[in-house]
């Protein structure tokens, strides 16, 4: 008889399945191994809602840790017991869930903006281009492949965004040189690559199996490839990934700082300097909604409230 999986490896397996990113299976595991570490080692079947709530407590209490980051405790928890253990019991539904506090989102001037690409050069510019310029998330950008790209439209194809959303976003034309080098340099690359027996991309939905020769083709390939090949953490094949984010992420720091930009911004914080800048245009509010990928709208208006004039100007007396 065939020993049963551990858990842990249950709940790889479960994740895989559903197709859950390789970020969200190690915050998931992650996140149950510390319950049950804090529970002194107890299978999670023997536990119930004292604990599960204690374990939240604590990590408010003692831990500080933010709202998002419980909830995202409280998210692995409820699948643990849910999708791996499949318990359907009634306490999983009456935990509730931590509040967000609602805070403005940090927004650069103009100037601001243009002093921080001043300070940056070569790819990350040219990246940080297409957070502020396209309104693109940090791992939207560092994930963008060849067929995204349309020079004749002006468009950018933002595939399974959050929300597992498709979308598309302008191009900036400012940028449009620089991105046609770093794909010809990305071409480059890959030519090398199938030279030396490689070449072929990480495809998701297993399109690698329906499509057994995409992923060697052109248009798969990353527009922002890696510098070196590395070895896939769950299939082990040696092929070229992206750029790995915390490149963009620290050239960015290091520019804000560089500007002398007295505020904590980060790749994000260009995203919503593209959404505020586009109001102070007076671009309308549905449009920038569908550029950002919000699901609703009410998402989108807090930029409004980051121009703390709603859709009218407001003069303060003190300015009469």
């Amino acid at each position: 008889m065939a020993a049963r999986p551990r858990l842990f490896d249950e709940m790889r397996a479960r994740m895989r399945r559903l197709g859950l990113s390789l970020r969200t299976e190690e915050a998931y595991v992650g996140w149950a191994r510390r319950f049950i570490l804090a529970n002194g080692k107890r299978h999670p079947r023997e536990m119930g809602v004292p604990e599960v709530e204690a374990f939240l407590t604590g990590l408010a209490t003692h831990g500080q840790v933010a709202a998002s980051t419980q909830n995202q405790a409280l998210a692995a928890l409820l699948f643990l017991y849910r999708e791996v253990l499949g318990a359907e019991l009634p306490w999983l539904d009456n935990i509730r869930r931590a509040k967000k506090p609602v805070r403005l989102p940090t927004v650069l001037t103009r100037e601001e903006v243009a002093a921080l690409l001043g300070q940056m050069s070569g790819v990350t510019w040219l990246m940080a281009g297409l957070l502020y310029g396209a309104g693109l998330r940090l791992m939207e950008c560092v994930r963008l492949r060849v067929q995204d790209v349309d020079f004749v439209r002006r468009e950018i194809m933002v595939r399974q965004g959050k929300g597992g959303k498709d979308r598309r976003t302008v191009l900036p034309a400012l940028v449009a040189d620089a991105l046609r080098d770093q794909l010809a340099e990305a071409r480059r690359l890959h030519g090398r690559d199938l030279d030396a027996g490689f070449g072929a991309v990480w495809l998701p939905h297993a399109l690698d199996r329906k499509y057994p020769n995409a992923a060697q083709e052109w248009a798969w390939q990353y527009v922002f490839p890696a510098s070196t090949r590395s070895f896939d953490p769950r299939s082990g094949v040696e092929r070229r990934h992206h750029l790995d984010e915390t490149v963009l992420q620290r050239a960015v720091k290091a520019a804000v700082r560089r500007a002398g930009i007295a505020k904590p911004a980060t790749c994000h914080t260009l995203r919503h300097s593209f959404a505020t800048h586009l109001l102070e245009a007076g671009q309308d509010i549905r449009t920038i909604q569908e550029l950002l990928g919000h699901k609703d709208v009410a998402t989108t208006q807090i930029y409004t409230h980051v121009l703390n004039r709603g859709g009218h100007g407001v003069l303060s007396p003190l300015d009469r």
